[in-house]
């Protein structure tokens, strides 16, 4: 909870004194975000991937001042760039105490503040928001009314005697309860049609209509959403009219190079076990695989949290198989690489005609990542001695009953198996697992070369010739 400074005003006529002029949220935003880049500050922390496509629209959208849609597939971290939007904001902002809607002291709009502000004067007393509070989000669902946001007649008011033709009467939903903040919708599109056009007045005229009431609120929000581009066309759509009112409309993608996916997954990923970099590579070109492949319906498209919950699925396996064995620390190897396929394949879409087939697919695009990974970090590197020292009869076996040391202990001193530790950024005097770990890279690799042989049960693989 954050505490509110001692120091701010608590009146009226004394945060007039102070000089806290009424400001517009896109002003106010605009003049943080030019401040920030003024200054080189970071306005997107933890925005990975985006610096030189999506946010300089973005920040073009903001200083213009206006409202964003941002369009893409699932899992492509629009929501979570929309969380950092209240980082724009002032940190502390006054209110009217107890207003329902957070007016600005010296700018009431509705009739119950307006008429305290009048009876009180430089007396009206006065609060702080925090810009964290500032922020709102809603999914949009189907069963959404437009009294969820816009508002609608209170019956618990017109009871206690009020009339109905009596503006305060009405029960205020989301938008007009964000007002001087930012209203965040996620999937737009879900919206029904009648529903979104409830918002055609908030986002052009900035007021809103309540069952037959014409109520001038002035309201001050930032309309932010997102969609998906198979919802916008298929499910569901943005209608025309309030697609004309957003100013922009940004495509946001997922991660273009390797390094950007696995910096996602170190971010995003809660990790019970050691995970190495080259797995996390093989992990991120997988992904990319993925996206590429033709027997996956790139329309639905797969997430970045697909990556991330094989990031954790690995870790996990590796957690396991160290208690299995009493290895410590628990450190993934490519064994436990085989754990991703039969555990996610439930969250990707196929096209038509793969029924049965998902595994195998996932297993052959899992092992493209693997010799991806291995070419890139072994190259230039001659593994043959490895090879030969496998196909003189030191066969080398693994699985989750098969501690790290005992991988190494199968083969003999050579010094390719320290440059192979040395280019997975292992030091020789690291634990047996991560050297291990990187030494099972190797070996996949002369596997997936055709260069060793290699048998598999449930529990237990050998690598031979």
């Amino acid at each position: 909870m954050n505490a509110v400074p001692d120091a701010l005003p608590r009146t009226a006529g004394a945060l007039r004194a102070a000089g806290y002029e009424p400001r517009p949220i896109a002003q106010e935003i605009h003049d943080n975000l030019l401040n920030a880049l003024r200054n080189g500050e970071d306005a997107w922390p933890g925005i990975v991937g985006f610096s030189r496509t999506v946010l300089p629209q973005l920040e073009r959208a903001l200083l213009a001042g206006h409202d964003v849609v941002l369009l893409g597939e699932r899992g492509q971290g629009k929501t979570r760039l929309l969380r950092t939007l209240p980082g724009l904001l002032d940190e502390w902002t006054p209110v009217i105490e107890g207003s329902e809607l957070g007016e600005h002291p010296l700018q009431p709009i509705t009739p119950a503040s307006i008429r305290r502000a009048a009876e009180l004067g430089d007396e009206l007393p006065v609060a702080w928001r925090h810009r964290s509070e500032r922020y709102t989000e809603k999914l949009a669902t189907p069963d959404t009314s437009v009294g969820d946001l816009i508002g609608d007649v209170d019956p618990v008011k017109v009871a206690e005697g009020r009339s109905l033709g009596d503006p305060e009467t009405i029960h205020f939903g989301l938008v007009p309860r964000a007002h001087r903040g930012i209203v965040a919708i996620n999937e737009l599109p879900d919206l029904a049609e009648r529903i979104q056009v409830a918002l055609l007045n908030v986002m052009e005229e900035r007021d809103i209509q309540v069952r037959g009431y014409t109520l001038r609120l002035p309201l001050d929000v930032l309309l932010v959403a997102t969609a998906n581009p198979e919802d916008y066309t298929n499910r569901g759509r943005i209608i025309t009219p309030l697609k004309d009112r957003f100013g922009a409309e940004i495509r946001t993608h997922y991660p273009l190079d390797v390094a950007s996916e696995v910096a996602v997954v170190r971010q995003e990923a809660h990790l019970v076990a050691e995970v190495g970099e080259p797995l996390l590579e093989v992990i991120a070109r997988f992904v990319r695989n993925l996206r590429e492949s033709p027997v996956i319906d790139q329309r639905s498209g797969v997430s970045a949290r697909f990556a991330v919950a094989a990031a954790e699925t690995v870790a996990a396996a590796a957690l396991r198989r160290a208690a299995l064995t009493g290895e410590e620390p628990a450190v993934a190897r490519p064994v436990d690489l085989d754990a991703v396929p039969s555990v996610l394949r439930g969250k990707i879409e196929f096209e038509p005609g793969e029924e049965g087939r998902e595994v195998e697919h996932l297993v052959h695009l899992l092992r493209r990542g693997i010799a991806e990974t291995a070419r890139e970090r072994f190259a230039g590197l001659d593994l043959r001695p490895l090879a030969d020292a496998v196909a003189d009869g030191h066969l080398v076996a693994t699985g989750e009953r098969v501690p790290g040391e005992d991988v190494l202990k199968a083969l003999p001193e050579l010094p390719v198996l320290h440059q192979v530790a040395e280019r997975a950024g292992v030091g020789a005097d690291e634990p047996a697992g991560r050297i291990a770990a990187a030494v099972e890279l190797a070996l996949e690799s002369l596997f997936l070369a055709r260069r060793l042989a290699k048998d598999s049960d449930d529990t237990t693989t050998v690598y031979g010739r």
